[in-house]
Parts: C-alpha cells; structure tokens; sequence
C-alpha cells in the first residue's frame, strides 16, 4: 500500500506540471531540474561564428532566434574575411539566427537596408504571436525598436536613430534593452532602456504611444521612490496579465499590472555589485506558470524564483568557459516543453540550451 501511495503522489506531481497548481504550492520544497545539451546549437554554415549574443527569444513553433553582434569578433575570430585572410576561420554570421530545437540553423538575417535604422549595437529580440521579429539597440544612439516578418522584411519602426528625449517623451525611446508584445492587445511593453529609466507601451500595429511608467508605477523622476537604475533591461509578460521588469542595477524584480498599477517587487541577490543581478527573466512552461527563471550576468547562475512571492528555490550554472557554465549571462527563454535557452555577451559569445528534467527537491 504504501508503494502504491508512493506512486499515486508521484504520477499526481507529474499531472500537476501539466496543468494544476495543485502539485506547486511554494511550501512543497519542489523545483524545476535542467542539464545542459552540449551539442546544441550545431555548428553555423558558411564559415560562420557566432559574436556576442544580445538576445534570445522562442516563437509560438518552438524556434530558438538569437540577435548576435557581428562586429564584436575579434580580428582573429574573424580570420578568413580579412585581405588577405589571415586564417582559414571564420566570417561573422548575419546578426538574427533562426534555430530549430535541435539547433540547426534554419534562417538568418539582418543589418542595415532601406527605410529603418538598424542599431549600431544589436540588442533584444523578441518574436509575437503572429510570428513578427522586433529588435532593439543600446548604442549611445540607438533609440528605436524595429518590426520584422520572420523573413526579414521590413514593418515598422518607432523611434529614431540619435534622437531621444527622455523619460517624458512619448516618440522617441532612450537606448531600448528589450520589449514584449501582448496577444491580447497587439501592445508592445518596452524595456526603455539603457538612457531612460521607464516602461514604454505602443500600439503594436500602427506605432502609436498608449502610456509610460517609472518605478512603482510613478512617473519617471518621482522623488518619491526609488527610480529604475539603467538598464531598464527587460520586460516579460505572463500569462495571467503580469508585466516582470528587470531593474538589474537595483537586483530588483518589479511586477505590474499592464495598466502600470505597482504590484510588488522581488529582490534577488542584493549585495551583488557590478552589473547587478536582474539582467532577463522568463516564466516556465507549467500552466499556472509557478517560476521565475531570472539570468544573472553578474554572479552568472539562473536563479529559480516562485512566482507568486520571489523566494529563491534554485540555480543553475556558475561563471566559467565549460558547457552549462556561463560569462556574462545576458538573456534567456523557455520552449513549451521547458527547456530553458541562454545568451552570452562580452567575451561569452554563444547560446546555450538547457534541457528540462522534471520537477525535484529544490536546491540552492
């Protein structure tokens, strides 16, 4: 009997993650479990590598998009595209890289064309429910976002290349980390950014601008509490309305209502320096959406957070050049099998995936 109520409890916890809460309350000690793919992604065609990448988003078909920085290779990186070639390796790959699951490179593309200013410094990406690619730039210039089909071609931008007018400006944006787009609105949140200190929100159609909110849903400036620090770094919908703000200079999760209504905020690993700790974050795949996944660029883990109260339940990865280590964590996503994906900047200069393994004891 006991056996039999062992695994009852056990095929209970494997439904819960399915579709219920049930198996998750924050007091049931359990975690999501990851182990890196090694393999993943497969090596690029054509000669190429991979430069820092700034970005990394999953579409609704479970495709794995990276935005790379094609001039950050080193000269010896870059080798063969030299005249003459001072290596046989390599030239640097379109900035968007289009994966599969299995890491084979489906589509690439990118840089500067007709009618939009692509940014002089790549950064964010992130693909909507109608399978549009929007990107961002933190060049001291660059202050737009940009809309793409999944083909490359061209839709919309907002925003102008070198010109900006602060937190109160409602037309142009200020060094835009990241952005995410709401399937229920068609609204577009941006993380706004690396020279203003807000979240931004524009029709995701016309362009059009909604509202804008500082910290705690004041206005930008409020001397009453205390302002994002830059970078505003990223802006993360979940499925329940919630809008996550990573605030990673001030190690500060703050969570909104999409109106700006302040909700609460977490903060994770406080007496972290440097470059702050809440450098991206992603929901995990369970219905209720339980966790948090916040990539820390500083202290390099994935820190595991409950989502209802940001209690620290796990982490994976450390600083370090290994597969499943990390140097300068910069962005992450899940697929809808849980599996989690991971972007490097600086000398980093590569994605990683990370595959999903259940639900277990947490750990710290």
């Amino acid at each position: 009997m006991t056996r039999i109520l062992a695994l009852a409890a056990l095929v209970g916890l494997a439904l819960g993650f399915a579709g219920s809460a049930t198996a998750q309350r924050p007091g049931d000690g359990q975690a999501p479990r990851f182990q890196v793919d090694p393999w993943w992604p497969k090596p690029l065609p054509n000669n190429w590598l991979m430069a820092q990448a700034a970005g990394i988003a999953v579409d609704r078909h479970d495709h794995i998009w990276v935005i790379q920085r094609p001039k950050t290779l080193t000269e010896d990186e870059r080798g063969a595209t030299l005249h003459p070639p001072r290596s046989l390796c390599c030239a640097p790959a379109p900035p968007v890289l289009e994966f599969d699951a299995d890491g084979v490179l489906v589509r690439s593309w990118g840089g500067p064309g007709a009618g939009y200013d692509w940014p002089l410094n790549e950064h964010g990406i992130f693909v909507d429910d109608q399978d549009n690619v929007w990107i961002g730039g933190n060049d001291a210039k660059d202050h737009q976002v940009l809309k793409f089909t999944r083909e490359g071609k061209f839709l919309l931008q907002i925003g102008k290349h070198d010109r900006t007018g602060g937190d109160n400006d409602t037309t142009h944006l200020g060094r835009p980390a990241n952005m995410n787009v709401d399937p229920a609105t068609n609204e577009v949140f941006i993380a706004d950014g690396y020279k203003n200190h807000r979240v931004i929100v524009f029709d995701a159609q016309t362009g059009a601008y909604k509202r804008h909110w500082g910290a705690n849903g004041r206005p930008p400036g409020d001397p009453g509490v205390k302002p994002f620090g830059n970078p505003v770094h990223c802006a993360r919908l979940a499925k329940d309305g919630l809008l996550y703000v990573c605030d990673r200079m001030n190690n500060r999760i703050q969570v909104f209502k999409k109106d700006g209504a302040f909700v609460k905020e977490f903060v994770v690993a406080p007496a972290t320096r440097g470059n702050g700790s809440v450098w991206d974050l992603d929901v995990s795949h369970d219905a209720p959406q339980t966790w948090l996944y916040n990539a820390d660029g500083e202290n390099n883990h994935i820190w595991t957070l409950l989502r209802d109260n940001g209690q620290i339940v796990g982490k994976f990865g450390r600083s370090g050049r290994q597969a499943g280590q990390f140097h300068w964590v910069h962005n992450l996503a899940v697929d809808s099998k849980g599996n989690v994906y991971t972007a490097e900047v600086d000398s980093g200069k590569r994605a990683q995936k990370f595959v999903f393994k259940g639900v277990g004891p947490a750990e710290n």
